[in-house]
């Protein structure tokens, strides 16, 4: 029997894109763009347009997770179809390799649970979660099976899915999560044992240092390739938050030129990228970060570089450079919807308008149940308005990215005194006003008249303005109280 988990919808009206015919084709970068993916559909003039993805995640997309033995099933289609109603089209297939964990200690109760992985429990003898140990010669197509389903069936409403092939985040809740990780040698029939150096985190796991392990874990890239390359909505991700560590980047880089190797020889070739390292102290972030930039990789996806308030991507993404395809997500930054933290630091619509504005692909972990205390993260109630703010922003935002010629679009902050400015000049201009009011804007590239559509991103109420002249900077005020975005297109 499927556990319904309850999804509390935004209270404003949402005016979400159409739904979304299925993927043209795989997702490749854009080649003038490469803020952007494009899957080869061109625009009326031959150009081709660029895909913005925007959409919310929970850790239960693929696993069952829960407080009870076995966890409660997620029903999968009922939350597709909250991500179509809010008009998203983007969402991470988690993966979690271990099959019991705390929170983030031993001493936070209750344990968590973790169901369908890739092999099959067995026995002969008990895991130390007290269920069969693995075998890892034994595949459990289920859990295959289930994937496969679940791309397809996010496909057909046009919904794009990042795969998560392995997790680096699990394996630093010490130290409780080595002792629910399959290859820790307690949990296996094969001899297989992740902890080399015997300090019990079992970090080898993602060092290239266990032979065995790496076998196994091309063995389970291959089996994914295989059984996704024919859907065109997949990107893959390569392991989410593992730590910023040489042997640990080195075993990313390796995993994700062997993706690329293996599906060099398939009809379809899917963007890989890499997300979050976690490192320690603001020079590591940044220097984590900066691994993640300068990386091989289709796209990525950067952590907090502050651990605290003063970080710039839960307020104030800085632009980006156009390197990179990047998609901000809430997970890896201070403003996690899903932390216990106060109202004031959480990700709202506003987070997402300027994140969107900065060039940015934002995305949102979602505690989907706002009242629901006994999930896998807790955080605070009085939270509950910024997330269902977020949730229509995205659908909101992404309308725009369509609407536009986004492919020619960049971010310039100094266009607008707000600061925030998407522009390709001459021709389109959308700005943000946090704090609404008045703001000026340079259209000294337009010539001609622009029309002018204001939109309220907390109401989504639109108002048309009177055109607008370019050639110089113009003045514009909200007409709307709050913060407000300003959309001005030459004839």
């Amino acid at each position: 029997m499927k556990m319904l988990i309850p999804i509390f919808l935004a209270v404003i009206t949402v005016e979400a894109p159409s739904p979304a015919e299925s993927a043209a084709g795989p997702l490749r970068v854009h080649p003038t763009n490469p803020r952007y993916f494009t899957d080869g559909t061109k625009a009326p003039d031959g150009s081709l347009k660029a895909v913005y993805l925007t959409g919310s995640h929970p850790w239960n997309t693929i696993q069952d997770m829960g407080i009870t033995q076995p966890p409660p099933a997620f029903d999968f289609d009922a939350f597709l179809g909250f991500l179509e109603k809010n008009g998203h089209n983007f969402v991470r297939l988690w993966r979690f390799e271990l099959s019991e964990w705390t929170g983030w200690s031993e001493k936070k109760a209750p344990l968590r649970y973790t169901a369908h992985h890739p092999w099959k429990r067995t026995g002969p003898g008990t895991a130390l979660d007290g269920l069969p140990k693995f075998d890892f010669e034994q595949r459990d197509d289920e859990h295959f099976e289930r994937l496969r389903l679940r791309v397809q069936a996010a496909g057909r409403r046009g919904i794009y899915v990042s795969v998560m092939l392995f997790e680096g985040w699990c394996l630093r809740i010490d130290p409780s999560s080595w002792a629910g990780h399959p290859m820790n040698a307690a949990n296996n029939i094969n001899g297989i044992d992740g902890d080399s150096d015997a300090d019990g985190k079992g970090l080898e796991v993602q060092m290239l240092k266990v032979p065995a392990i790496t076998d196994l874990q091309r063995a389970y890239i291959r089996r994914v390739v295989d059984l996704l390359n024919e859907f065109d909505n997949v990107l893959y991700e390569i392991s989410n938050e593992s730590l910023y560590h040489p042997d640990i980047l080195n075993w990313q880089r390796e995993m994700a030129r062997y993706v690329n190797e293996y599906q060099a020889g398939k009809p379809k070739q899917h963007p890989v990228g890499m997300t979050n390292l976690i490192a320690w102290n603001q020079t590591e972030k940044t220097a984590a970060n900066d691994a993640l930039l300068a990386s091989s990789v289709g796209w990525v996806s950067p952590g907090a570089t502050v651990f605290g308030p003063g970080d710039p991507y839960s307020f104030n993404p800085p632009a980006t450079t156009g390197k990179k395809v990047v998609i901000l997500d809430t997970d890896h930054t201070w403003n996690n919807a899903c932390m216990t933290q106060t109202s004031k630091l959480r990700a709202d619509h506003a987070w997402v308008w300027k994140s969107f504005l900065r060039g940015y692909n934002p995305i949102y972990m979602d505690p989907l149940d706002l009242a629901r205390l006994d999930s896998v993260m807790t955080y605070a109630k009085d939270n509950a308005y910024a997330v269902v703010l977020a949730r229509p922003a995205m659908g909101h935002t992404r309308a725009y990215a369509e609407r536009m010629n986004l492919a020619a679009m960049t971010p310039r902050n100094e266009w607008s005194s707000s600061q925030y400015c998407l522009a390709n000049p001459g021709n389109e201009y959308l700005v943000y006003l946090p704090d609404g009011g008045e703001v000026t804007v340079d259209l000294s590239a337009a010539n001609g008249a622009l029309a002018v559509e204001w939109f309220n991103p907390r109401t989504a109420e639109k108002r048309v303005g009177e055109k607008v002249t370019g050639g110089a900077k113009r003045p514009f005020h909200a007409p709307f109280k709050g913060d407000a975005v300003l959309y001005l297109r030459g004839d």
